[in-house]
């Protein structure tokens, strides 16, 4: 595990715990390199809502106002921040439980998905969807003019300053990234190593590693304005979707909204914004307290997010 703890836009606690790779005894360091899946999604929506300040997309903007060849089922009324927030209801890529995509060749899944029938009326519920985000990824492309990977990185990880997560590029766990833990999983009691990987156009939606260090002075910057240039801007970034009937949707009771790729924590004492990624990895920002908690672990299933609201309860003074 890695630990970055930030208080009044300063790190003020690292820390390295247990084991990178088990097989050889190799102890996590300051150099070792997590896969942050889903927390991938939180950059996506940065590089969205800067294109919006480029003036480039509007967020409640027709998706077929950026992208061509797209079915008919796909186009108004789904907006840009319906795929931001999971609550476009158009079909799913991936199968969700064994992390695949639903043809083991990508031009074949993509022709499969685009004949799927929506599952849900737009704005109608939340529903997890890497498909979403493989259309995010094609805006990017287009609204840029180069590679989604390469405006990430030049806009976010360089002016960040990086040099691990630049490094680690968007390979995900497939690829051979210097310093990476490996991951693992408990499968009927037993350890195994754990393997995933999605095509390059799916990375959007899980493709990044990184450190805890590095994320905790992404968020810093975020919070810093020097990734975005309104404050109003930030708060569109993690304002959550309201669905049809007024409320919003998420994971769970706790994750219980869902913004511009970052899940949010809802309610009215010390709310969060919380990107969680692999079912091992979290970031728990709680902006009306200044405090960043992030967590990277390489076991699927340490769901850190259960814990998180305990550790900032060692920060966050209660009356």
């Amino acid at each position: 595990m890695q630990l970055a703890i930030v208080r009044h836009g300063k790190i003020i606690k690292t820390g390295n715990y247990g084991l990178a790779n088990l097989q050889d005894s190799i102890a996590v360091s300051d150099k070792t390199v997590f896969t942050i899946n889903s927390i991938t999604k939180a950059f996506v929506g940065v590089a969205i809502v800067q294109l919006m300040e480029a003036g480039k997309l509007r967020l409640d903007a027709p998706i077929s106002q950026y992208l061509t060849n797209i079915p008919d089922a796909w186009k108004p009324p789904i907006t840009v921040k319906q795929l931001l927030s999971h609550t476009s209801g158009i079909p799913d890529i991936v199968n969700e439980e064994e992390s695949v995509l639903i043809n083991d060749d990508p031009e074949e899944a993509w022709k499969m998905v685009i004949q799927m029938p929506n599952e849900f009326k737009t704005g109608e519920k939340f529903n997890y969807n890497q498909t979403n985000y493989l259309l995010l990824g094609r805006i990017i492309n287009n609204l840029s003019g180069m590679p989604f990977q390469e405006f990430i990185t030049r806009e976010q990880l360089k002016k960040v300053g990086m040099p691990k997560t630049i490094a680690s590029g968007f390979g995900a766990t497939k690829a051979v990234i210097p310093h990476s833990a490996c991951s693992y999983q408990y499968r009927k009691g037993v350890l195994s190593n754990m393997f995933f990987s999605f095509p390059p156009f799916l990375q959007t939606a899980a493709g990044m590693s990184s450190t805890a260090t590095e994320l905790a002075n992404w968020v810093i910057a975020l919070q810093g304005m020097q990734l975005l240039k309104q404050s109003s801007s930030l708060k569109e970034l993690w304002a959550p979707a309201i669905l049809n009937d007024g409320t919003t949707g998420g994971f769970s009771r706790l994750l219980n909204g869902y913004a511009a790729g970052w899940p949010v924590i809802k309610r009215t004492n010390h709310p969060a914004l919380a990107p969680v990624g692999g079912n091992r990895s979290a970031i728990f920002v709680y902006p009306n307290d200044d405090l960043t908690i992030v967590i990277l672990t390489n076991l699927s299933g340490a769901f850190p997010d259960g814990f998180m609201d305990e550790l900032a309860g060692f920060f966050i003074p209660v009356p």
